[in-house]
């Protein structure tokens, strides 16, 4: 795997000096920055496999620097809060953020939840090519489902020919279930095939918002889905 760079946004300066100490350690490349501004200046020059991003800023918070972020860059945000209510996490995964861990945080934790989120963006980027995502199939790079075409090899999505913009997860969410048609993924099955990693308490809720958030760009009527269907009390499905 290549040398993962991570941005760290967050306004206090003892709390990026801990994460860039612990995932210096495990030979990541970290940059800092202070601020959203600073953030976005950053990302605008410059290609990162996560980013670590802090809530509560002066200036732009982080919420509004995640929105601004995705205009530029599908890398895989991880919200750094002392925020904790389910709302808020429900808002940080709808402005595009991939992963949530509350402040105070367990180093361990971070770790493996960076390194999880940095692992599948390099799959599914190509970056890392000792691993291949499950049941790729290697005859054709287009899958079709419905309106949808999906470009394996230029991780493109299409709806009526129009181009859709993904994030990371989402994309990686769609294409599960798009290779999987008609079987049910419970929120558990789905969490650790996408985030690979163990579920925990309150990973349904980030399953449940990113669903949602899927739904509103590949559904003709989201409030209807017909492509990603819920199957009360198992799980999700691509029809």
């Amino acid at each position: 795997m290549d040398k993962a760079c991570i941005l760290v946004v967050d306004d206090n300066a003892e709390i990026r000096e801990i994460i860039c100490v612990l995932l210096g350690g495990e030979g990541f490349k970290v940059i800092e920055a202070a601020d959203g501004a600073a953030a976005l200046q950053t990302v605008r020059e410059k290609e990162f496999d996560l980013i670590i991003l802090d809530i509560m800023m002066p200036g732009l918070n982080g919420y509004q620097t995640c929105l601004e972020i995705r205009k530029n860059s599908n890398a895989p945000i991880l919200f750094l809060s002392a925020r904790t209510k389910d709302s808020d996490k429900t808002l940080g995964f709808s402005s595009g953020g991939d992963d949530y861990l509350a402040k105070p945080f367990s180093y361990n934790e971070l770790i493996s939840r960076s390194k999880a989120l940095i692992r599948r963006y390099q799959v599914y980027k190509g970056k890392d090519n000792k691993r291949e995502p499950a049941k790729l199939n290697k005859t054709s790079s287009v899958l079709t489902c419905r309106h949808l075409e999906i470009n394996t090899d230029k991780e493109e999505v299409r709806s009526d020919g129009m181009l859709l913009e993904l994030t990371d997860t989402e994309y990686a969410v769609l294409l599960l279930l798009v290779r999987n048609r008609r079987q049910i993924f419970s929120a558990q099955r789905l969490y650790e095939a996408v985030w690979d990693e163990p579920y925990y308490y309150g990973a349904n809720n980030t399953v449940t918002v990113h669903i949602r958030n899927l739904r509103l760009k590949v559904e003709k009527d989201p409030k209807n889905p017909l492509l990603i269907r819920t199957i009360w009390g198992k799980g999700y499905r691509c029809d």
